[in-house]
């Protein structure tokens, strides 16, 4: 009986760092609110500067749950730059494409960003759909997010605005980009055929770890930004693990990762020299799919090497990478103390359940009425 308490109090381990991020998100939005108020009569950057200060500190919050709550292992695997190399030689713009779309890329995408004092700058583009979430939705459009919709819905046009508009207020920007546009999974199997058959269809080759990328967003950054970014950085994500028939691990859902069910995460950064990457659309297609092609190679050796050195491990010099709890910590207890206080008054409660109603519904009608 006191195992079986055991057992289910450690498998609610999540129960926290959910009530605490989900119960901090009237506190942060009502701080940005105010903010965005005083700000309106001043220049956009002053704007951008507190509103990626206020971002940072959230998501610092967020990295405490993820990275010291659980304890999980960052191992950073580089081939051509070290990551100290990246904040040297990119501070402006840079551009991460990430391997594989799972349910804590995100997350991955933080936990390189905090790493070079850049978590505030982070900026992504997103599946139209996630516009919805009460609350971020809306936010995250407004902190610099570009939603876009797949195929013949994706508007060009408006992505390229928006770009534009960070380019000209040279806001400093690391836009993170996921080309497969969805998760893979290795447990479903149709995905992964009928990108196969896509890239088949197209005289592609054919991959077997990852998806067959999309283009048209990563051609449109590109090209909205070639004269204000410094590289692209090329990163692949593999959650470490294989289940009982030997075969790759689906991948961590948040539940699991704040469960500590995810020991190991290895992160491998490529760097590329923009001038590089093919700007025509046709030509970047072909290079992007290569890059592809390079994970897949990558992961069909971290999983299924002969070499029993070679497995479970990327090319280049591994480094252990903790975060120290003052980068996260203070956060946490600057969000949760301000929450904590409102939710000690009648009129503090009212106001905080008031803004979750009525900022979920002004949110989702600014992004009905807004492209």
């Amino acid at each position: 009986m006191l195992l079986s308490l055991v057992l289910h109090t450690y498998s609610m381990r999540y129960l926290l760092p959910g009530v605490v991020l989900l119960g901090t998100a009237p506190t942060y939005v009502l701080a940005w609110g105010v903010w965005r108020l005083l700000s309106a009569l001043l220049p956009s950057r002053f704007y951008q500067a507190v509103d990626d200060r206020l971002y940072c500190i959230y998501q610092s919050m967020v990295l405490f749950f993820f990275e010291n709550y659980t304890g999980v292992q960052c191992c950073e695997e580089t081939f051509s730059v070290s990551m100290r190399g990246m904040l040297e030689l990119t501070y402006g713009s840079c551009m991460h494409y990430l391997g594989s779309v799972f349910a804590v890329d995100w997350i991955v995408a933080d936990i390189l960003a905090i790493r070079q004092n850049a978590l505030g700058h982070v900026r992504y583009v997103l599946k139209d759909g996630l516009k919805w979430l009460p609350l971020y939705g809306w936010y995250f459009s407004q902190h610099g997010g570009i939603y876009v919709k797949r195929s013949a819905k994706f508007n060009e046009k408006e992505m390229r605005k928006k770009l534009q508009s960070y380019v000209n207020a040279g806001t400093p920007m690391y836009l993170v980009i996921f080309p497969e546009g969805t998760r893979y999974n290795p447990g479903q199997t149709n995905s992964l055929s009928a990108s196969q058959a896509f890239a088949a269809q197209q005289g592609l080759t054919v991959l077997e770890h990852v998806l067959t990328p999309r283009v048209k967003a990563t051609h449109v950054a590109f090209d909205s930004m070639k004269n204000y970014l410094d590289a692209v950085y090329d990163v692949t994500v593999v959650y470490e693990g294989k289940d009982d028939k030997g075969q790759r691990k689906e991948p961590p859902s948040m539940t699991e990762f704040l469960c500590k069910e995810c020991p190991k995460i290895h992160i491998h950064i490529d760097r590329i020299d923009k001038k590089d990457v093919p700007e025509e659309q046709q030509s970047m297609r072909r290079w992007l799919h290569e890059r592809f092609e390079i994970k897949d190679k990558l992961l069909i050796e971290f999983y299924d090497s002969p070499d029993p050195e070679r497995r479970n491990k990327f090319p280049g010099k591994s480094v252990n990478s903790k975060l120290s709890l003052k980068k996260t910590l203070p956060s946490v207890l600057v969000l949760s103390g301000l929450t904590a206080g409102m939710l000690t008054t009648e009129a503090g409660r009212k106001l905080y359940v008031n803004t979750w109603i009525y900022g979920t519904l002004l949110g989702c009608l600014w992004v009905t009425i807004k492209p």
